[in-house]
Formats: C-alpha cells, sequence, structure tokens
C-alpha cells in the first residue's frame, strides 16, 4: 500500500501574530512554524501501517524552500520520502491542484490530511483533492482499518460517531481520535540522523489559478473589562446584559 501524507507548515499556535503592508500580509518574523497537527496525527497513523502492513509513506507539502525543516522532522518521525511543491500555497483550490498531479504521478493508494490547518481553518483542501482524483472521501475521520482494497473507518458525527466501509483509494480528512495525541512521535537521534539521508524531491508547480485572494487581515477585538456587580444588585446585572451586552 502506498500512503501519501499531506503536510501543512503552521506557525506554532504560541506564536504571536502580526500583520504587515496594511494588513494584507503575514508577518513571519520571530514566528516558529511546526507541523500541522492534525496532519501530525495521520502521518502517526501512516506510520502504524508501515510498521504493522508493510505500507510505503510519502509526505507532501505545497510552499517555498523554508518548509524544508517541516518535511525534514516528518522523515525524521519515519516517514520514506517527501516531495515539496516549489510554490506558495496559495489558497485551498491551488493546493488541491497541486497535490492532484502528485497523487495522480504516485499512484498513491491512500491519501491521509489533518481535516484543516491551524492556521486558516478552512477544511478545503482533502474534500476538493477527493472531487479533482475522484476519490472515495470520508471526513472528519476518527478511526481507519484497511485490509487489502477494503478500509474500515469511524467518522464523528453529532452525537456519536459513524462506522462506513469504503475501496481504495481514498482521501481522509482525519482529526484526533485517528490516533490519540500520547502515541505522537518524538524524533530521536537516530531518526534525524537518518532523515538526512532520505531523498526530498522538490518538483515544480502545475499551471493552476487561485480561487481566492487576500484583502486584508484583522486581529480579534481584545476582551472588555471584566465588571463586577454586587450579588444583591440584580437590577443592575439585568440592565448591563439588556442594554450593554445584548443577550437578553
Amino acid at each position: 500500500m502506498k500512503i501519501l501524507v499531506c503536510i501543512s507548515h503552521v506557525p506554532d499556535t504560541t506564536s504571536k501574530i502580526n500583520f504587515t503592508d496594511g494588513d494584507t500580509k503575514f508577518d513571519t518574523t520571530g514566528v516558529q512554524y511546526v507541523i500541522n497537527p492534525l496532519d501530525e496525527y495521520c502521518l502517526t497513523r501512516a506510520m502504524w501501517f508501515k510498521e504493522k502492513q508493510g505500507a510505503s509513506v510519502t509526505v507532501v507539502t505545497v510552499g517555498e524552500a523554508n518548509v524544508e525543516p517541516t518535511l525534514r522532522k516528518c522523515l525524521a518521525i519515519g516517514a520514506d520520502d517527501a516531495i515539496r511543491v516549489n510554490s506558495p500555497a496559495y489558497d485551498g483550490f491551488y493546493t488541491a491542484k497541486q497535490l492532484e498531479k502528485v497523487v495522480k504521478d504516485g499512484a498513491y493508494d491512500l491519501v491521509l490530511a489533518g481535516r484543516e490547518s491551524f492556521d486558516y481553518n478552512g477544511q478545503m483542501v482533502p474534500g476538493m483533492l477527493a472531487s479533482f482524483l475522484d476519490y472515495n472521501f470520508v471526513n472528519a475521520c476518527i478511526q481507519i482499518d484497511v485490509d487489502g482494497n477494503k478500509a474500515t473507518l469511524a467518522r464523528e458525527i453529532d452525537g456519536g460517531k459513524e462506522i462506513l466501509d469504503a475501496d481504495l483509494p481514498l482521501v481522509i480528512g482525519g482529526q484526533k481520535g485517528i490516533v490519540e495525541e500520547k502515541d505522537l512521535r518524538i524524533p530521536n537521534m537516530r531518526g534525524i540522523m537518518m532523515a538526512r539521508k532520505k531523498p526530498l524531491k522538490v518538483v515544480e508547480p502545475i499551471e493552476a489559478s487561485p480561487a481566492t485572494e487576500v484583502a486584508n487581515f484583522e486581529k480579534p477585538a481584545p476582551k472588555s473589562v471584566c465588571k463586577m456587580i454586587d450579588a444583591d444588585n440584580v437590577a443592575e446585572l439585568v440592565e448591563l446584559l439588556h442594554n450593554e451586552a445584548k443577550v437578553i
């Protein structure tokens, strides 16, 4: 089984976020980047298939040279090889079109991707990729097992989970639950040394146009100061909730 894991290179959630050029561009100064957490869950599950079923695991991202440390970390975790599409990831549509070419060229049986990235939270790429490829698709996946050409999956729904069967080839939009946080792997020294020798292939992007463009970014409004109301002053509390907070 050939597995492709789609990786997003995202800012660490502890990074301080700022914008430049009139709030039209993200300021990368001082920002630490990491593997998108939901993609890391998928990579960990792929490693299980590699160890238990002999699958090969390739990781891919769309990005410029600055994303390569993230791919190297994936290789250190245990991926066999990596592909970088040499282009900024302009938007979800553009990214999915680039990944479509990679999947077709590699004839992958299973494509794993986090259901969304933690920077833009678009939840678009896995679904669009499956549509472009005409592959089966399961989103919000919290469990996957593969036996031959058949996959048994579970996905999260309101109030519970749904069990599904699907044939390969298949695209998954995974999330926490596909593995648990305690199962995530930290690269050891041997893995880091081996990652330096593993192939990282750079391919040029295909011709495609982004479907969206950034008008501007805006930070959330700062939280207002908390007002303390005396426990006996119910009338003031009701007045504030009605006229100021406008929740009643």
